[in-house]
């Protein structure tokens, strides 16, 4: 027994013997809600949804792109007094039958010339290897020439020729599903655009006019810009070739064409099969594909995709490549080719929606544009009162194509 009572705690210690509580301290709880819970669920289930149906979206895109390349053509017949029944009619059967055509006149000629190429290849080759070997600088590319090998045909030929059968089919069987839809999307345009215009707050309808507009502008734009320039260099290709004596000019030229719809690697995509082919013809063809095409692609670049594409996409060069870069890496080349009418949508869409970017402060032409905004909400707003939902859907597209019709005699169109 201690006379002298308990002895002292130690320092920073109670009597127990334990630090005593920090009152500065706090204890941090994450308490998840139910909305959060549900919400975190629901986005989960999207995703999975987004990944499982993944083949269904892509051809409601690819089919929405087909709307907005045949409306335009569709709206001019109709301003000639035809009906819109009969001008959807005559744009689909000139669709198909001219598709049908190519596909007749071209496709059993290309695959005939593909053929006698693959089977050519090794005495191309040769020839090819023996022509570089006789300049000491191209001498090392004789040999790897000379000493390629490929793998070893067997049974594994036709494997992948049916598995690539099965593909073509497949995609064959995509691009008539689109084809279709965006033909019943098109019959339906006034009933589809009410419901979409329906289940949409009525303070965002002249914006989601403006932005279906714009969308109709860049993707007819840029699918027209596409077929034409893909034509063109095919017959310029094919034209060449056939000039210059070189076998095999339908092959090569569908194979230029089908090239030219990639920015920059479709240059080198389109000159390298059809240089090398006219090199083993004869240096002196080879010179001159090689030169006539580099001259067709400084024109093609300086003159017709401006005046073919207009301010459709309007993207600079750094946005092009790393939109091209994107899209090849998560879609291959599908994903490629919808790269660029991609960006330009989210470009068209950060101007149209007004959002204001990091480090952007607003300027007086953004306060007008925004008044305007508020002018034609207004206008809106009184014109569709008490109206269905398909009367004010044709009322917002009225007063928006007043408004680019004003901006485009202007000259201040976006």
């Amino acid at each position: 027994m201690n006379p002298f009572g308990p002895p002292a705690p130690p320092p920073g210690r109670d009597l127990a013997g334990q630090r005593p509580a920090d009152p500065s301290a706090r204890t941090v709880r994450f308490v998840v809600s139910r909305t959060t819970f549900i919400s975190l669920a629901l986005i989960l289930i999207s995703l999975w949804l987004l990944i499982r149906l993944w083949p269904v979206i892509l051809v409601l895109v690819v089919a929405l792109f087909i709307l907005g390349t045949l409306s335009p053509t569709v709206l001019w017949l109709e301003e000639r007094r035809i009906r819109r029944g009969f001008g959807i009619m005559i744009v689909f059967t000139g669709v198909i039958t001219l598709a049908v055509l190519a596909v007749t006149l071209t496709v059993p000629s290309m695959v005939a010339q593909g053929v006698a190429l693959f089977e050519r290849e090794p005495a191309f080759r040769a020839a090819l290897a023996d022509h570089l070997a006789r300049y000491h600088l191209s001498a090392p590319f004789a040999d790897w020439l000379r000493n390629l090998s490929y793998g070893a045909p067997g049974n594994g030929v036709g494997a992948t020729a049916f598995a690539y059968s099965l593909r073509i089919f497949q995609v064959a069987a995509y691009g008539l599903s689109a084809l279709f839809l965006a033909l019943y999307m098109m019959i339906d345009r006034d009933r589809l655009r009410g419901g979409l215009f329906a289940i949409t707050p009525r303070r965002h309808h002249i914006r989601l006019t403006r932005v279906i507009l714009n969308l109709e502008t860049i993707v007819g734009a840029y699918i027209r810009g596409q077929l034409i320039t893909c034509l063109l260099i095919g017959a310029f290709t094919f034209v060449l070739l056939t000039a210059c004596g070189v076998e095999n000019a339908m092959a090569l030229a569908v194979f230029a064409a089908v090239a030219d719809i990639l920015p920059y690697i479709g240059a080198i995509l389109s000159i390298a099969p059809a240089g090398l082919a006219a090199i083993g013809h004869s240096p002196t063809a080879g010179a001159i594909v090689i030169l006539a095409m580099l001259a067709y692609q400084e024109f093609e670049s300086r003159i017709l995709v401006p005046k073919i594409y207009g301010h459709a996409l309007r993207l600079p060069s750094s946005v092009v490549f790393f939109a091209l870069m994107a899209g090849w890496t998560l879609m291959g080349l599908l994903g490629a080719l919808l790269a660029l009418p991609v960006a330009a949508t989210v470009m068209m869409l950060i101007e149209e929606l007004r959002v204001d970017l990091p480090g952007e402060q607003e300027q007086a032409a953004g306060a007008i544009l925004r008044a305007r905004d508020d002018l034609e909400e207004e206008e809106y707003e009184r014109r569709t009162e008490g109206v269905t939902a398909e009367q004010a859907a044709a009322i917002a597209v009225e007063i928006s194509v007043d408004r680019r019709n004003q901006d485009l005699n202007s000259g201040t169109s976006p």
